[in-house]
C-alpha cells in the first residue's frame, strides 16, 4: 500500500473514531494529509470505499492484536479484554467499528457490511478460543460497551472498572 493511501486511511480512521461516518469529508481528509481532495478520490472513489477500507484494515489489525495477546495468555477473556484495553488507552480511545456499530442500520451497505464483518470476526475468534456463542456475545458486548462508556465519560479508567470483574473471575 502506498504511503499516501495509508496516510489517507489513517486520517479517515481518526475522524471515524471521533465523529462516526458523518464525521469526515474528503476535503477534511485532504486537509489532514496535505493534499487536494481529488487525490483522495484517486485512491478512494467514494466515501463508502474509504470507510470500508478503513474498517477492513481495522478488522485485520484487531485480529492480529488478539492473536498476539492469546500467545501471551491463552485465556480468551483476559486476552480480548487486554486487546480492547489498548484501544481504550490509545489517542482516539475508540474502535471505529464500535463507533459505527450503533448506527450500522443507517450506514451505506458497503460500510455496514464491514462493521458486521468486524463483529462476526470477533465472535468467530472468541468461539474458536473456547467460549460458547452466548459467552462470546456477552464478552464482546462488555468490552465494546466499556469503550463507549469510558469515551462518553472522558475517563479511560472506566474501561478497567467495567471489565475488572471479568478478568478477576478468570483468575480463580
Amino acid at each position: 500500500m502506498s504511503d499516501m493511501k495509508t496516510a489517507i486511511m489513517d486520517a479517515a480512521e481518526r475522524r471515524i473514531q471521533l465523529g462516526g461516518f458523518g464525521g469526515f469529508s474528503f476535503r477534511e481528509i485532504a486537509a489532514d494529509v496535505g493534499i487536494k481532495s481529488a487525490s483522495v478520490h484517486y485512491h478512494f472513489p467514494t466515501k463508502d470505499d474509504l470507510a470500508a477500507a478503513v474498517l477492513r484494515r481495522w478488522t485485520e489489525h484487531t485480529s492480529e492484536v488478539v492473536d498476539e495477546e492469546l500467545k501471551k495468555d491463552p485465556d480468551p477473556v483476559r486476552a480480548w479484554t487486554r486487546a480492547f484495553r489498548g484501544t481504550a488507552y490509545s489517542d482516539a480511545h475508540m474502535c471505529p467499528c464500535t463507533v459505527l456499530g450503533a448506527a450500522s442500520q443507517h450506514l451505506p451497505e458497503q460500510v455496514a457490511k464491514e462493521v458486521k464483518s468486524f463483529f462476526k470476526m470477533c465472535q468467530k475468534k472468541l468461539v474458536a478460543a473456547g467460549l460458547s456463542p452466548t459467552d462470546a456475545a456477552k464478552l464482546l458486548s462488555t468490552i465494546t460497551g466499556a469503550l463507549v462508556v469510558a469515551n462518553a465519560l472522558g475517563d479511560t479508567a472506566e474501561y478497567d472498572r467495567a471489565t475488572r470483574d471479568l478478568v478477576r473471575q478468570r483468575k480463580h
